[in-house]
């Protein structure tokens, strides 16, 4: 299936340092930017070919995969002065980059490269800074057998905060963590239909209007994963992920579980 990903916004709040002038998919965990994580987890799955919704800092994306070093995360020989690889990243992807606007919403970014899609009938969809060792073959199996427009990926409230219940007099009744209360975010990671067009006016939101109205219609269905989903909408978000890959702690990368690091994107399952 092909999968499209939204990496055209500003990322503001990752406006610090060494990220002033980057898109937010750009900023680096580890050896690679935040959207090659989230490609390799796709690629891992079988799902190779993207759509890139560029907007902001587009060229630097372009740069990346224009100038693209193999030998950054590869095992490779060095051998009369040529380079030998041993296993790749990206040699079978297809990666289509598409310039959807500088200030437009995520659906009418979608909007703008459905003619890409050639008319599947079920497609993959993402933001391309959110990361998750979510079982993708799952997700696309369950909503494959379901008669519906949409499915999106939930997660519990991920804030460190506590609700308080007050009562009379100013009296505190309770104090729960948000994240023990039963309420669920929007995690991403979307399955679509071309159904979901249909509820996406022109400037409009994937999920205020597209997921929304799907939802009154009883034809949005939601995969609750309670595993590794972490967001980076900030340099702190970012930076505790960076961390975490230089410590081996690295979930999100499914692509390492069998040991062999490359699997389908080197050609060999």
């Amino acid at each position: 299936m092909k999968v499209v990903l939204f990496c055209g916004g500003y990322g503001l709040r990752m406006r610090q340092g060494a990220f002033d002038d980057m898109p937010k998919p750009m900023a680096m965990v580890g050896p690679r930017p935040l959207i090659w994580h989230v490609m390799r987890y796709y690629a891992y799955y079988g799902h190779t070919e993207f759509i890139l919704c560029l907007g902001y800092g587009a060229h630097h994306i372009k740069d990346f995969f224009l100038n693209y070093e193999e030998t950054t995360s590869n095992d490779f020989v060095l051998r009369g002065g040529r380079t030998e690889l041993l296993s790749t990243d990206i040699a079978t992807w297809t990666i289509t980059f598409a310039q959807t606007g500088i200030e437009s919403p995520i659906g009418e970014r979608l909007r703008r490269v459905r003619h890409h899609l050639d008319g599947d009938e079920m497609f993959l969809a993402n933001y391309a800074d959110v990361l998750t060792d979510a079982p993708l073959p799952q997700m696309i199996d369950r909503f494959a057998g379901r008669d519906a427009g949409a499915s999106m990926m939930v997660v519990p409230p991920q804030s460190s905060f506590h609700c308080v219940e007050l009562g009379e007099d100013g009296l505190v009744g309770g104090i729960t963590a948000v994240s023990e209360l039963p309420l669920w975010e929007n995690g991403g990671y979307f399955v679509l239909r071309q159904e979901v067009f249909d509820h996406i006016p022109e400037g409009g939101d994937l999920v205020a209007d597209g997921c929304a109205q799907l939802a009154k219609r009883g034809r949005l269905v939601a995969h609750q994963h309670r595993g590794f989903w972490k967001p980076t909408d900030t340099v702190k978000e970012r930076a505790a992920l960076d961390a975490a890959y230089a410590r081996g702690e690295r979930p999100w990368a499914v692509w390492e579980r069998d040991g062999v690091g490359a699997g389908i994107e080197a050609g060999t399952a």
